[in-house]
């Protein structure tokens, strides 16, 4: 069975009609989002040709993925679930957001490997007052749009929810506590008498390690990968999407786009529980 799922603010009802027409399927409409199920095949080209048309997300999930079988949701943090890269954001505290800023840009893209960019831009970061890192919390850090809907709806199912981090166990730690996160893993900065140190403390928490994060968590909880789902923004989160049973991009750079199963680009990250098929208030 082939499964589309339709969901944004431009969907209307004639639209998933039209698109539901057009390959003889059947609809299912709801208030949020829209399915479509057929037992022919559709396309890639045919679905690239519907994302070009409509302003709303267009998702062709997985064969063999079962939505109602998930028990894990795997989430990167900076520009996914929240609205800022957090380590550009500390480096405006020091002067020096548009060097970093560069770095994080490069490395979203796939340009620079992401140990070696985290270290260029946390060492830019050496003398600053730690006590920064609280006014980028409490002044500059949101949740993206739906974050708050998306944790509710999955948290009422029971299905767990992971924030594996680039950033900081700063942010991610008050993030876990805030909205009652199941596992959080993220990199360790280093400070010496209330500044930073411009180092890392440990191993870098890089694309593998996101990757082995998923997998001891599928251990963990005796859950297959099937059960997971993973989602991010930039390259660093490939090799963590790749083992998931269901990727999602969001709002991604194109080589993340290019390759994740799923794209959110017009939904916020409610748009999780619709590719998910799960109704919310």
């Amino acid at each position: 069975m082939t499964t589309l799922i339709l969901q944004g603010k431009a969907l209307t009802p004639h639209d998933a009609e039209s698109i539901s027409a057009e390959v003889s399927a059947e609809l299912i409409i709801s208030d949020i989002y829209s399915t479509i199920k057929t037992d022919s095949n559709i396309s890639l080209e045919l679905i690239q040709q519907w994302r070009e048309q409509y302003a709303f997300d267009i998702n062709l999930l997985p064969e063999g993925f079962i939505a109602a079988e998930t028990q894990l949701l795997v989430t990167d943090m900076d520009s996914t679930l929240i609205n800022i890269e957090c380590v550009d954001e500390i480096a405006d505290f020091i002067n020096v957001k548009p060097q970093v800023a560069a770095i994080t840009e490069a490395a979203m893209r796939g340009e620079i490997d992401f140990e070696t960019s985290l270290r260029q831009r946390v060492s830019l970061l050496k003398g600053l007052e730690v006590s920064a890192l609280e006014k980028v919390y409490e002044q500059r850090l949101q949740l993206n749009p739906g974050a708050e809907i998306m944790l509710k709806g999955l948290q009422q199912r029971d299905i767990k929810t992971a924030l594996v981090s680039g950033g900081f166990t700063f942010f991610t730690e008050r993030l876990k506590q805030r909205l009652g996160l199941d596992f959080t893993m993220a990199n360790v900065l280093g400070e010496h008498n209330g500044r930073l140190t411009g180092e890392v403390v440990g191993d870098v928490c890089g694309a593998q390690s996101k990757a082995d994060f998923l997998l001891a968590h599928c251990d963990k909880l005796a859950i297959e990968l099937s059960q997971v789902v993973a989602m991010g923004d930039g390259a660093n989160d490939l090799l963590m999407m790749n083992e998931a049973g269901l990727s999602i991009a969001y709002h991604a750079k194109p080589k993340v786009q290019s390759e994740a199963m799923t794209a959110l680009n017009y939904c916020g990250l409610e748009g999780v529980l619709g590719l998910l098929q799960l109704n919310f208030n």
